[in-house]
């Protein structure tokens, strides 16, 4: 290919420069050359004619975008006496399509999630958490690998290795490849540090600059053990309904807000105030704190509970009790309610609420709450399980009566075991002979259950200056915020259970693991909350009784499923894996496998542009674990 070029002053004084590109071949007859001029291709862009150029040098080419060939034969004629590989990139060029060089070009060697990991770590920075976790090192950087893929991927230690080596954070943390030994001994490492953790999270969250109200939520729950060999494992009370399972119970302390504070480990068959106690304990005696008031439900704070309250402080230094804020159990709200007692239905005829005494409890203010909403709720659910328990028995009354069914003994046993199927025999007279069977409601026992329907009673020893009844009520609806912890931790965020771990200290680790990632995911969701369904807002109620309502803005994000600028939201779970999605790409341009790979992201979407910008921090190439 050759390239003329002339310039020459016209006439009117004008220089211009022409250039002429010609298409020639060269060939040797009777020995002499000979050229011939193919084609011009002067009227071809620029861009093409450097191409053809560079095709006759010997370099190859590649689609930019990898795209077929494109292009048509030229009308049935034969095609130029040119390179088969250079006739297809005119014809792709004429159509369109761009051309770079091939030793230009670029090959993903690798492409890893990032996103959901890169946001997970610039939260935690940003609490301060591997800081917390200890000084850094393999161990600690173990640990917060641990606590990650809880929060992004859940599941068991060998799972969590695997999943390291498919994201950047087992590439930037250097886990990739770690073995289960290094794993436990960063799970032994942790445990070792959970008092020193715990101590620091109390001073953030618990202290009074941080907590003027000075309060602490305690909740117990349990989970199920796979396994049985645990010296841990006990049949309890299961409050995951595993009847036939051994289990585990954990008590978490809490901020008013629901933070994570504190997690402890107890055998599965720990009884609520004793776990209770031990949680006192803690607050005395590990956190030097004085003068606070835990808020525990009925079955958690009980009468011997609050008289061994003032038994358990073992420092001199630190000798001022507790305060506690509870509710009473039915029967003790019946005799309120008995004739001449405090609690009758005038109390409520202009309030919700109001705040009564009694001899039983000196010293103490008792705040009588009535739910109407609660109210209704529960006459709907007794309506229904009376209804369904006649429904059950109506066979074996027809049996009984037909003579189907005779003898006492075999009539009483058969009742009986449907009158167990609902909670409801303590609502039924029951006349059983060897032929008949009366089965009815007891009216009055009913309507008595019924007066008490929506309420309540919240049990105290605070001074009225340092609490409000509306203040006491609002702090034992908190408790909700730790209910909301443990439904993290167990099921929609964190997947605690069931736990494999053998040795008491393992699953007292394990089970540490999880409390730094509930504290990791309550920040996350109130920081991502703009592009989740959370209730960003949600108002303050004038009645503190009546149940919670959410803002229209959280109304118009659930029924329109964007927010107020139109971008998608999502739930917190599908959020992370949309993050996910940013991935790192291990780019490797040309074709010699020596090269230096580059790491490059991916163009992040607008959702993942905005989540980094609530959470304050640039998209970052790679994670810094130090």
């Amino acid at each position: 290919m050759t390239t003329h070029r002339r310039h020459y002053v016209g006439k009117d004084g004008v220089a211009r420069d022409y250039e002429t590109h010609l298409l020639r071949r060269s060939w040797r007859e009777n020995g002499k050359v000979r050229n011939e001029t193919v084609a011009n291709l002067s009227h071809l862009p620029a861009e093409l004619i450097e191409v053809i150029r560079a095709c006759l040098a010997g370099q190859a080419f590649i689609p930019a975008d990898q795209a077929a060939r494109q292009g048509a034969q030229r009308d049935g004629r034969e095609p130029l006496h040119l390179p088969a590989e250079l006739i297809e990139v005119i014809r792709a060029c004429l159509a369109g399509q761009a051309f770079i060089p091939a030793d230009q070009a670029a090959t993903i060697t690798r492409s890893l999630p990032h996103g959901h990991v890169a946001a997970v770590w610039a939260q935690a920075r940003a609490l301060g958490l591997p800081g917390l976790l200890g000084p850094p090192g393999r161990a600690r950087d173990l640990a917060m690998g641990l606590i990650i893929a809880r929060v992004l991927a859940p599941g068991s230690k060998l799972a969590t290795i695997s999943w390291w080596a498919d994201t950047t954070l087992g590439v930037d943390l250097d886990l990739a490849g770690a073995s289960t030994d290094e794993v436990y001994a960063a799970m032994d490492w942790l445990l070792g540090r959970q008092d020193a953790i715990e101590k620091q999270l109390a001073r953030r969250h618990l202290a009074a600059d941080a907590n003027p109200a000075r309060m602490a939520l305690f909740d117990l729950s349990s989970s199920w053990m796979e396994g049985s060999h645990c010296p841990l494992a006990r049949r309890g009370y299961s409050r995951d309904g595993k009847k036939n399972r051994t289990q585990i119970e954990y008590g978490l302390l809490t901020d008013p807000a629901g933070r994570p504070v504190a997690i402890r480990v107890f055998p599965g068959n720990t009884a609520d105030p004793t776990a209770f106690i031990e949680a006192v304990t803690l607050v005395r005696d590990t956190f030097k704190l004085t003068e606070m008031v835990m808020v525990g439900d009925r079955g958690m704070i009980t009468t011997a509970r609050i008289t061994a309250i003032r038994h358990t402080n073992t420092d001199p230094a630190t000798r001022a009790d507790l305060g506690w804020i509870t509710a009473l159990r039915a029967p003790a709200i019946k005799t309120l309610a008995a004739e001449g007692g405090p609690l009758q239905p005038t109390l409520f005829d202009e309030h919700n609420l109001a705040e009564i005494s009694h001899p039983d409890y000196p010293g103490e203010r008792l705040i009588a709450c009535r739910n109407p909403f609660l109210a209704t709720e529960r006459a709907r659910k007794r309506e229904d399980l009376l209804t369904a328990t006649e429904t059950a028995l109506a066979p074996t009354q027809r049996a009984v009566a037909e003579g189907r069914l005779a003898g006492a003994d075999t009539i009483g046993l058969r009742v009986g075991k449907l009158l167990n199927k609902y909670p409801m025999a303590k609502h039924f007279d029951l006349t059983i002979t060897d032929t008949t069977v009366v089965i009815t409601r007891k009216t009055s026992q009913i309507a008595a259950e019924a007066a008490l329907d929506g309420i309540y009673v919240l049990r105290t020893p605070t001074p009225a200056e340092t609490l409000t009844p509306a203040s006491i009520v609002q702090a034992y609806k908190n408790l909700a915020h730790v209910e909301r912890d443990f439904r993290s931790i167990k099921a929609t965020d964190l997947d605690l259970r069931p736990i494999y771990h053998r040795l008491e200290d393992r699953v007292r680790a394990h089970v540490l693991i999880v409390m730094p990632a509930a504290y990791l995911t309550w920040h996350l969701r109130a920081t991502l909350a703009p592009l989740t369904y959370t209730d960003e807002h949600p108002p303050t109620p004038a009645d503190p009784v009546a149940p919670a309502h959410r803002s229209p803005a959280a109304d118009r994000k659930a029924s329109r499923h964007t927010d107020d600028h139109d971008q998608p939201v999502r739930s917190f779970p599908a959020l992370l894996k949309h993050l996910a999605t940013l991935t790192r790409n291990d780019l490797r341009y040309g074709t010699d496998h020596t090269t230096p790979l580059v790491p490059t992201l991916a163009e992040p979407t607008p959702t993942q542009r905005h989540t980094f910008a609530l959470l304050n921090a640039p998209i970052p190439l790679t994670i810094n674990g130090k």
